[in-house]
C-alpha cells in the first residue's frame, strides 16, 4: 500500500498563500463513452471530431505543471477508451503532479488497474448512483452497477486509493443510506455527492431534478451517515476514515455545514464560494478551457489552448476569471438579501446557470429553504425552455413559490 495523501479536491484546497492557480484540474480526454447515461451532462457518446493527440496532451501537462497544478483528474466520456491513457498518466506523474481518474467502470479490468497503478495513478473514482436497480436505470444498461463495484475492487487490489461519486436526484435521494453501506463495504476512502444538474441529457429529464426544498432532508441524511461512520470507525485499507465529500452544489450554511464539508479528524471547513477559475480548471478533449469542468460550454468556454497559450487564457480570459472578478452585484432574488451573500455568492455557478439561465440566485440551499419554511413558503421548478441537444447544454426553469404543506 502507498502512503496516504489526501487528494487536493477533498475539502479545502491548499494554496500556500499564493494567488489563483489551477491547483485541481479535471481533464476530459475524450467524449467517447461506452454508456449512454440518462443524466450525463456532456451527452458523452462519440469522440469529438478533433481531440488532442498524445503529443499535445504531453504539452498540456507541462503547461499545467508550470501553472502550479497539483492534481489532474482524468475523465471522459471514458478516459480508458484512449489507447494512450497510460502514457498520459505516466507523463503527469513524471512532472510531479498527482494523477487520478473518474469512470463509470463498465470496461474496467484488473489488468487495466494494475497497469494504471504502474504508470503512476494514485486514486481511482467510480460513479455509483445508488443500488443496482436505480443505478442501472440511470446508466441505461443492466449490469452497470455490478461492473462499477467490480471496478472499485480491481482498483483497490491494485493498491490505489478508491472513491465513489453519486448523483442525487429524484431517483436516488431516498436511497443514500443503502448506497453508503454498499460503498463502505467496498472500502472506499471518500464518497463525493452532488445534486444532478439539469445539463446535457439530465436537462431532458426535468422530472429527475431534485425539488429545491428536498435539499434539507438530503443534507440531514448525509450528515447522519457521516457521523455514523465516524462512530463505527469506518476506514479504508490505509486506515483513513470514511469521508463524505460535499460537492460544490450541496449546501449551504445549515447546521451540518462543517460535518459534510470537513474530513473527519482534520481542520473544520465551510463553504467559501465557487472556485472555478480560482483554484479549479476544466479542459475538454478538443482543447476548450473552462473555469470548472461542469460549467456549460457555450457561456463559459474561455478559449482553446490549441489557439491561445494556456497561461494566457488562465491569466486573461474573462470567462475563466469570472469567479475571481465577480462581486455581489450579480446576485438576485433571495440570494441578493442573504446573510451569507459576501461569502457564498449564490453557491455553485454551474447549477444555478443551467437551472435558471444565469448565475446569482440558488434555490438549492439549506439556509434558504429553512428561511422560507418559516414563512410557510417553498420553491419548485417549472421547465420553460428545452436544451438544444449539444454537449454540456442546458434549458431553463422558472421558480414558483407555493405554500409549504
Amino acid at each position: 500500500m502507498t502512503e496516504y495523501e489526501e487528494p487536493v479536491a477533498r475539502g479545502a484546497i491548499a494554496t500556500d498563500g499564493e494567488g489563483p492557480r489551477p491547483v485541481f484540474v479535471v481533464w476530459e480526454l475524450t467524449l467517447r463513452c461506452d454508456q449512454a447515461c440518462g443524466h450525463c451532462g456532456s451527452r458523452a457518446a462519440k469522440a469529438r471530431p478533433v481531440e488532442l493527440s498524445t503529443a499535445q496532451c504531453f504539452d498540456v501537462a507541462k503547461k499545467l505543471q508550470a501553472l502550479g497544478a497539483r492534481e489532474v483528474s482524468l475523465i471522459g466520456g471514458e478516459a480508458y477508451l484512449r489507447t494512450d491513457l497510460e502514457d498520459i498518466v505516466a507523463e503527469i506523474t513524471r512532472l510531479g503532479m498527482r494523477a487520478s481518474m473518474q469512470t463509470g467502470g463498465r470496461g474496467v479490468t484488473q489488468v487495466m488497474c494494475q497497469r494504471l497503478k504502474a504508470a503512476g495513478m494514485q486514486s481511482f473514482g467510480v460513479s455509483v448512483d445508488g443500488p443496482a436497480k436505480v443505478h442501472d436505470r440511470l446508466r441505461g444498461n443492466l449490469g452497470s452497477h455490478a461492473a462499477a463495484r467490480k471496478a472499485l475492487r480491481y482498483a483497490r487490489r491494485a493498491g490505489m486509493i478508491t472513491s465513489a461519486n453519486t448523483q442525487i436526484n429524484m431517483l436516488t435521494h431516498d436511497k443514500l443510506w443503502e448506497t453508503a453501506r454498499e460503498l463502505q463495504q467496498e472500502g472506499i476512502q471518500s464518497w463525493q455527492v452532488q445534486l444532478t444538474g439539469p445539463m446535457g441529457r439530465a436537462a431532458d429529464r426535468p422530472e429527475w431534478i431534485l425539488d429545491p426544498w428536498r435539499v434539507v432532508d438530503v443534507i440531514d441524511t448525509l450528515s447522519a451517515i457521516q457521523l455514523d461512520a465516524v462512530e463505527r470507525g469506518v476506514t479504508d485499507d490505509f486506515g483513513v476514515p470514511f469521508n463524505i465529500v460535499a460537492n460544490n452544489n450541496v449546501g449551504y450554511y445549515g447546521p451540518h455545514e462543517v460535518v459534510i464539508r470537513s474530513r473527519p479528524g482534520a481542520r473544520e471547513v465551510m463553504y467559501t464560494g465557487c472556485q472555478a477559475g480560482i483554484f479549479v480548471l476544466g479542459i475538454e478533449s478538443d482543447g476548450t478551457v473552462k473555469g470548472c469542468p461542469t460549467l456549460p460550454t457555450a457561456p463559459y468556454a474561455g478559449g482553446n489552448l490549441l489557439e491561445t497559450p494556456l497561461e494566457e487564457l488562465w491569466a486573461s480570459s474573462e470567462r475563466l476569471r469570472f469567479s475571481r472578478d465577480r462581486s455581489t452585484d450579480e446576485l438576485w432574488g433571495h440570494c441578493a438579501t442573504c446573510y451569507y451573500a459576501d461569502e457564498c455568492r449564490a453557491g455553485c455557478s454551474w447549477t444555478v446557470h443551467t437551472t435558471l439561465g444565469r448565475r446569482g440566485n440558488n434555490p438549492f440551499c439549506y439556509h434558504r429553504v429553512k428561511q422560507l419554511q418559516r414563512m410557510g413558503i417553498r420553491e419548485r421548478l417549472v421547465p420553460v425552455e428545452k436544451a438544444p441537444n449539444q454537449p454540456y447544454d442546458f434549458g431553463r426553469f422558472e421558480l414558483v413559490e407555493e405554500a409549504w404543506p
